[in-house]
């Protein structure tokens, strides 16, 4: 018996591996599975033995690099226990994710989780866990954790967007105004905590 194929030794985090590596180099148009296995020195079909085609590829894509910051925001709040210093270290990794990774970022960000999904729905209320913890909104409703989380991602979303587009070109520290809204943004928690 001769060696194995690297077709035939490729694993799915090999292929997940190497797409993340396309997407830092290259953007989000390199997200595919042609451009994947030319990166892995194989023939697209051997991908398909892992994943389903692009849109598969973009799945596991998305939710490796969700786990990964997940894991990072983490990192960054261990051992800090005031919920708006951890609300503001949470914000401030997420942007930093952001310019490290901006094309994960898009990413991760532009892939619509599905509940009914179970490996989604299992990140979408890690997600929601971590969220609820960095803000300490445990006596929160439901609907309540989903709408303060809701508009605290718009903000963050938007203004990361806005930023990464070079369209903030006003004579004003992007820094500051990212704090001001962080201070804004606890201002509204704190109005919806106090009229649950």
């Amino acid at each position: 018996m001769g060696r194995p194929t690297k077709e035939n030794s490729l694993t799915k985090q090999d292929v997940i591996a190497a797409a993340i590596a396309c997407l830092d180099q290259e953007g989000e148009s390199a997200l595919g599975v042609n451009r994947v296995a030319r990166e892995l020195g194989i023939k697209p079909p051997a991908i398909y033995k892992h994943l389903e085609g692009n849109a598969g590829l973009r799945r596991a894509v998305a939710l490796a690099i969700w786990r990964n910051y997940l894991t990072q925001c983490r990192q960054q709040v261990e051992g800090i226990t005031e919920p708006q210093e951890l609300f503001r270290v949470s914000a401030r990794a997420t942007r930093n994710f952001a310019r490290s990774h901006p094309a994960q970022y898009s990413v991760m960000m532009h892939y619509q989780m599905r509940p009914t999904d179970p490996e989604e729905a299992e990140m979408i209320q890690d997600s929601l866990h971590l969220f609820q913890k960095f803000l300490q909104l445990y006596e929160l409703s439901d609907e309540a954790l989903i709408d303060v989380m809701r508009m605290v991602n718009a903000a963050t979303y938007g203004f990361i967007m806005r930023e990464q587009s070079e369209l903030m070109t006003l004579d004003r520290s992007a820094d500051a105004s990212y704090e001001v809204m962080l201070d804004a943004l606890l201002v509204a928690v704190a109005h919806i905590k106090a009229t649950e």
